[in-house]
């Protein structure tokens, strides 16, 4: 019976985990350029000095993220992006370097810096700043053109670029949702370079890829299938004790 408790317990233990995942890509419906994470299970065996090979156990595992095309909304306002294609936005991390998002509801802080959710928004040398109480907007290819107020159409100028970027494989999630590129042979995350081909569509938000439908499905699915679990770890004790009940009989 302790095959059948292994199973159980850490099927049931990978469905809380697989349940997590779910709830977090329903948690972010609708947060614009989410992708969605997945989750997959597998059979292991149980290792260890007396480990046997009727012992399996079950392993849950994030292999990545959905990075399928997210719907695009028109907002109409000058400083909301889409990114297209299979671009990224590059910000600055807290410790100075670089990650890679598909979030483009761009702000300008109080000191002119161009920021994404209170991140630095990354241009071709650093964080792009923009003249104080300007009317700034976003070109195809990224580029952000201030005018002052009250000022006429030639008075328009260029005052920086978007860091736009299309890896060549698959980035990875970081624990602050930011994706970056695999670590090198040194171990070391490189910063990706710039993609002059990139483009973006101005006054327009893409949005999250979760199937709110889908989800919500995967987690009643997931909850019958940890009950049946927890089934049957009691039907397991149930039957342990009634063994040992008739084992103590004496005759």
């Amino acid at each position: 019976m302790d095959r059948i408790l292994y199973t159980a317990m850490s099927g049931a233990k990978q469905s809380m985990d697989q349940q997590s995942v779910v709830s977090h890509n329903l948690a972010n419906v609708d947060t614009a350029g989410f992708r969605a994470q997945l989750n997959a299970m597998r059979a292991v065996p149980v290792e260890g000095e007396a480990a046997l090979a009727t012992r399996t156990s079950v392993a849950a595992s994030t292999p990545g993220a959905d990075f399928s095309q997210g719907p695009v909304m028109r907002t109409g306002r000058e400083l909301d992006v889409a990114l297209e294609g299979d671009a990224w936005l590059a910000v600055q991390t807290p410790d100075g370097g670089e990650a890679y998002t598909r979030r483009g509801d761009l702000q300008v802080d109080g000191d002119g810096l161009v920021t994404l959710v209170d991140r630095p928004v990354m241009g071709e040398g650093g964080p792009i700043i923009v003249p104080l109480g300007a009317n700034v907007s976003v070109g195809a290819d990224g580029t952000l053109s201030a005018i002052g107020p009250g000022e006429n159409p030639d008075a328009l100028v260029d005052v920086g670029r978007l860091k736009l970027v299309t890896p060549d494989q698959p980035l990875a999630r970081g624990e602050d949702g930011l994706f970056r590129p695999p670590a090198n042979a040194e171990g070391e995350v490189v910063a990706l370079a710039a993609d002059e081909n990139a483009r973006v569509a101005s006054g327009a938000l893409e949005g999250s890829n979760v199937n709110a439908i889908e989800s919500m499905v995967a987690m009643i699915d997931v909850a019958r299938r940890y009950e049946m679990q927890m089934k049957v770890i009691s039907t397991t004790d149930e039957n342990a004790q009634r063994a040992n009940n008739l084992l103590s009989i004496q005759g």
